[in-house]
């Protein structure tokens, strides 16, 4: 089903485990996200199992943890699953223990693929078979060269992710995509990625954690809910992040959440699910149509006029009538 669905219940007692994005979720840069920490503690208290899921391959699952800690939101290293941990699953796919391995990288990610079995190596004068490429601050030219060296001469290479942007407390930086963009130019070989949108790295949390029901949250359409649809797991979308209540409801079926909150106060909620209404969809009190294009709210407000407006620019798009105008709606 690619459209929101309801829950008569609160999430977090409709699914026990909860992948919880990081960056826009838990938090933002080094700055705490409002209602973030009460809400997560609540689920937690009621049952529901937290493991934090992270595009940034640079820092050590202890480090994430220490952080989250700091932030109010208590949490260990084995609740924590970063892209390095899924760039070093991914290598073993394809490479046995004691193959060399160039990373370009922070040392999260040197961690995780020695821990995986390799040999790491710092040149392409080392004949590495495959090169793990993710985000790290100190980054240099001089990486990047080395990566694009072992790639032109044959090397595996795999990225931690294809973020383009990485979110701080000052704005939007380029991301380990932008990166990586560099060493693609340069070679031409289009890497594998181990991240998210790829559905790895939430499948391989979810087993570590014996799951039954996981469901994902996350603030990106385009990696933490479009890996939610790769994986066959239900996301949450919450508007404390990157991607908008606009952004939402302009979604492409690939990157649709299956339920939307303002933020994470939302796991602690029933989800009405929003419902056919003659030439529109109502949510609650909320109903919208759509006509010539145009996203058109008859009715009530706040996050139910968000869902209400989702159903009804997806419908309307998947009868090959695309929305090109949402008015503000939150």
């Amino acid at each position: 089903m690619s459209g929101l669905i309801g829950s008569a219940t609160p999430l977090a007692e409709a699914y026990d485990l909860a992948l919880v994005d990081l960056d826009g979720v838990a938090y933002r840069g080094h700055l705490p996200i409002e209602h973030a920490a009460p809400s997560l503690t609540a689920a937690r208290a009621g049952g529901m199992r937290l493991v934090f899921v992270t595009n940034n391959a640079s820092r050590e699952p202890e480090e994430v943890a220490a952080q989250l800690t700091g932030l109010d939101i208590p949490a260990d290293a084995d609740e924590v699953m970063t892209a390095a941990q899924a760039c070093a699953a991914l290598l073993r796919t394809r490479l046995q223990p004691g193959a060399k391995v160039l990373v370009v990288g922070g040392k999260g990610l040197v961690t995780a693929v020695q821990a995986a079995g390799f040999e790491v190596v710092s040149s392409a004068d080392d004949a590495p078979d495959a090169v793990a490429q993710g985000y790290a601050p100190h980054l240099a030219w001089e990486d990047l060269a080395e990566a694009a060296y072992a790639v032109g001469r044959g090397a595996w290479h795999v990225a931690s992710n294809l973020d383009l942007s990485l979110p701080t407390a000052r704005g939007l930086a380029p991301g380990n995509g932008a990166l990586v963009g560099a060493v693609t130019a340069a070679t031409g070989v289009t890497p594998s990625s181990a991240g998210k949108p790829g559905p790895g790295m939430f499948r391989l949390a979810a087993e570590r954690a014996g799951a039954r029901a996981p469901l994902v949250i996350g603030d990106r359409l385009d990696t933490d809910l479009a890996g939610a649809r790769a994986a066959g797991f239900p996301g949450l979308h919450v508007l404390t992040g990157v991607s908008t209540a606009r952004d939402a409801v302009l979604a492409v079926p690939g990157e649709r959440p299956s339920f939307l909150g303002a933020d994470l106060r939302a796991l602690l909620e029933p989800h009405p699910a929003p419902v056919p209404d003659g030439a529109g969809w109502s949510c609650g009190e909320a109903r919208v149509v759509v006509t010539d294009g145009v996203v058109r709210p008859v009715a009530g407000e706040g996050i139910d006029l968000v869902r209400a407006a989702c159903a009804a620019a997806w419908g309307a798009a998947d009868e090959g009538r695309p929305v090109t105008e949402v008015p503000e709606l939150i």
